[in-house]
């Protein structure tokens, strides 16, 4: 009886064990995806039924044992024009469960995310699932791509040397191995070590694989203390951490032997293989080295030729917004002064007509432009992804001779600038249309930090940057100082201090610390001219302030906020609407980036009077008059027609001296 009951027992832990197990699963850590739009299927078509026939294949052949042996499959299914290609490739370090599920889930989740394409990819961090209407097997591709990166800078010199030697003996024993697979540890200090790892689809070349990681070695970020790449052929990446399980590597390639020279007749022995390796080595490192010095310098005169074109379709997949300048030449009756719309930092702007009627705005950057190649790249593939009724949609690029121009859909009254600072043109701008324009700039800006494939940061957002279309529609331009960052990844750090003063927040403007919350800053401002119709840029000593945001935090405490209401908006506003968004502008400059809201909060707060707006803090650079003051709680009743909220006030406060800092 008792050995039955401690049967039981271990029988009920067994079972709870099993049930915990299985609803702990979880799914497959997404990293990535790409549908590519030049080839779509209709519903019920015979390429559907092919495609979802081929996906069923690779489940069942992930949970096999010979489909699993290399964590590869590839197979196709249907005749052509309808024939479908289609792999699997999962981490060489994961056991078949692990591949299994991945594959599993990715084939649902890929439909989901690429319904109608013909051709996608994506990729987890422990498989990814490609398939295409064209052959894509035993081929190398390095396109779509994606470059993922730790956020913590390494200062210490030789780190950059340490991954890419470390990175090259990997990709040697990869190369050479049947599964395409290796990792590779190195002691970078005392206490880290650098762990590194590669990846190729096994039906690649040896040389075919080698040429795709070194691509990817040249994009991955090492300054980084980790970074990562992933190409549809091959993916690399390195950390100061372990991220894969150690006990389960490639093999190192065996080294082979040279056997030994028979004696010659006569009872002497002949040349050595010692001595035949001597000679043959050096000529084979000789030509070896002559051929990639010849190569590199193939390469670099064809970039000179066409400076960063290559870079542009290889790697994102444009070439089919590329236009000749011969159109765009025509379509600006060759850049006259007529056709021109305005001129900024980077370069003039210029309306064109189009042969099929079509208006376009033509970017054309100065030879001279702050907004060099790397800037002109960053914004043609940025914006090409985006799509968004309140951003400014990119049709086209020209990279022709020294000439690098963007063509935008045109927008019809130009920037926001023209209509808030021109005596003639404020009135246009009532308070319903400037509320209207307040909350499409912060839809356009949630998009971008949280809505869009990526996390992007804009970093140069002000009212020149702000275009309206024929009904006073925001639409946000000017992609040129955006920065994609991952979509965990919470701030960055650069040493290239780009943008506009005035808009950038304290810390990203003394030390290059830029975020998503650094928009956030520069859209408090930014609702700050539209309230006022002042420039922050220009703002004149007025009332003791040396600058807007000091303006309008002095008018806060003060109690007197629809003061700065811009005096030709007279009575046609809501004075519920225009203390709200104070309130929310100078929530957005605070100086603790962790106290500002985020796009999301704003958009809600924009949306909904039932939420409550937290007391701001003093803003950041605030100028304060140099003398003591104490301000008393003060109250103001709101528009009740609007809502039924709380009465706005401010807390009791001790203003000293204060300096900027």
């Amino acid at each position: 009886m008792p050995s039955s009951k401690f049967f039981m027992f271990f029988l009920v832990l067994y079972l709870v064990s099993f049930v915990i197990g299985l609803s702990s699963a979880a799914d497959p850590t997404y990293l990535y995806h790409e549908c590519t739009n030049t080839t779509t299927f209709s519903g019920n078509s015979t390429y559907q039924s092919n495609l979802n026939f081929l996906l069923s294949s690779l489940v069942s052949n992930a949970t096999r044992s010979n489909g699993f042996s290399n964590g590869f499959y590839n197979t196709t299914a249907g005749q052509d024009p309808n024939k479908v290609y289609a792999l699997f490739l999962c981490r060489g370090d994961d056991t078949p469960t692990a591949c299994r599920d991945c594959v599993n889930f990715s084939t649902s989740d890929i439909l989901r995310r690429c319904p109608t394409q013909k051709e996608a990819i994506i990729w987890y961090d422990p498989c990814l699932l490609r398939y295409s209407d064209a052959n894509i097997f035993s081929t190398m591709a390095t396109n779509p791509s994606i470059i993922l990166y730790n956020t913590n800078n390494i200062t210490q010199t030789g780190f950059t040397q340490l991954v890419g030697t470390t990175m090259k003996e990997t990709e040697n024993q990869a190369a050479d191995s049947p599964k395409k697979y290796s990792t590779r540890t190195a002691n970078f200090t005392s206490f880290q070590t650098l762990y590194c790892l590669v990846q190729c689809t096994p039906d690649l070349s040896n040389l075919d694989c080698s040429s795709c990681l070194e691509q990817s070695f040249a994009n991955l970020r090492t300054s980084q203390a980790g970074s990562r790449v992933l190409f549809p052929s091959c993916n690399s990446r390195f950390e100061l951490y372990p991220f894969y399980n150690e006990n389960v590597t490639a093999a190192p390639p065996t080294t082979p032997v040279l056997p030994s020279q028979p004696p010659a007749p006569g009872g002497k022995g002949g040349i050595s293989s010692s001595i035949i390796i001597a000679i043959v080595a050096p000529i084979v490192v000789a030509a070896v080295l002559f051929i990639a010095g010849y190569w590199l310098l193939i390469r670099r005169a064809r970039k000179k030729k066409t400076p960063l074109l290559e870079d542009i379709v290889e790697n994102d997949d444009i070439s089919t917004m590329e236009f000749d300048l011969a159109t765009i030449e025509a379509a600006t009756n060759k850049f006259s002064t007529e056709n021109k719309l305005g001129e900024g930092g980077f370069g003039e702007v210029y309306k064109g007509i189009l042969s099929n009627r079509q208006a376009i705005a033509v970017k054309r950057l100065s030879r001279g432009s702050v907004q060099g190649a790397e800037e002109f790249k960053n914004e043609v593939v940025l914006v090409a992804k985006l799509q968004h009724r309140n951003l400014v949609r990119l049709l086209g690029f020209c990279l022709e001779g020294e000439e690098k121009l963007l063509i935008y859909e045109f927008v019809t009254n130009k920037s926001l600038d023209c209509f808030l600072y021109d005596p003639e043109r404020q009135a246009e701008l009532d308070w319903s249309r400037r509320y209207k324009i307040i909350g499409g700039i912060a839809r356009g800006m949630l998009y971008l930090h949280e809505d869009s494939r990526l996390r992007i940061i804009h970093r140069d957002l002000k009212a020149s940057n702000i275009l309206l279309d024929g009904d006073l529609n925001p639409k946000i331009s000017d992609f040129g100082m955006a920065r994609i960052v991952g979509v965990d990844q919470t701030q960055a750090n650069t040493n290239r201090i780009v943008g506009t003063y005035g808009y950038m927040s304290p810390e990203y403007a003394m030390h290059g610390q830029f975020s998503v919350k650094s928009d956030v800053y520069s859209f408090g401002v930014l609702v700050l001219e539209i309230i006022t119709g002042k420039r922050n840029n220009n703002f004149y000593q007025t009332d003791g302030a040396e600058d807007l945001v000091s303006y309008v935090w002095k008018h806060w405490v003060d109690g007197t906020p629809l003061q700065l209401l811009d005096s030709t908006l007279t009575d046609s506003y809501s004075r519920n609407e225009v203390i709200r968004c104070i309130h929310m502008g100078l929530l957005c400059v605070q100086e603790d980036p962790a106290a500002r809201p985020t796009m999301a909060t704003m958009v809600l707060m924009l949306n909904s009077y039932s939420v409550t707006l937290p007391a701001p803090e003093r803003p950041a650079f605030f100028f304060g008059s140099r003398r003591e003051a104490t301000t008393a709680t003060k109250e103001l009743n709101f528009d009740q027609s609007k809502s039924n909220s709380v009465p706005w006030s401010v807390d009791d406060a001790s203003i000293t001296e204060v300096y900027p800092r």
